[in-house]
């Protein structure tokens, strides 16, 4: 892993709680002047660290109100099977996140829904005739209790500490 300085970790810690923020905001609350903050900023997007910026949408405002988590078991798990069913489960928007997994099963799913109903003709429809899949077992969200996409970063500061 890169070295990332305390700066490089406070830039990073203020972009996962606004990613709106001005380039003067940022370097004013990380402690920097402008130019070298944004030059920061640059080399951190250039090297990987930050992937990107989006808005984050309430499901629920945009009538999403369902939210089940899916276990696919796959009928083979060869390399060619497995990237079949990578390549179409990445094609369905419904499916907002999938992790190959351990354990029982191959892929454990997000799945966002209208509706029951709407999530039941989705499943049958597309989940069902994904190909190669061999079983599915659904769960459904009662409430969310965390949900957030900011990553840790004391880690990497808890390596500069003496």
């Amino acid at each position: 892993m890169e070295t990332l300085d305390k700066f490089d970790i406070a830039i990073l810690n203020e972009l996962q709680s606004d990613g709106r923020l001005s380039n003067a905001e940022l370097s004013a609350r990380v402690g920097l002047s402008a130019a070298p903050c944004w030059r920061r900023v640059r080399t951190l997007e250039e090297s990987g660290f930050i992937k990107g910026y989006r808005a984050e949408i309430d499901r629920h405002k945009i009538g999403l109100g369902v939210l089940a988590f899916v276990r696919l078991d796959a009928d083979r798990n060869t390399g060619d099977a497995t990237s079949t069913m990578e390549e179409a489960i990445r094609k369905l928007p419904e499916i907002i996140a999938c992790h190959y997994i351990s354990g029982t099963g191959t892929f454990e799913l997000q799945v966002v829904a209208q509706d029951l109903d709407s999530f039941s003709r989705f499943a049958l429809k597309s989940l069902l005739n994904l190909p190669n899949v061999k079983d599915m077992h659904t769960s459904f969200s009662l409430g969310e209790v965390k949900a957030s996409s900011a990553l840790p970063l004391d880690h990497l500061a808890a390596g500069k500490r003496n």
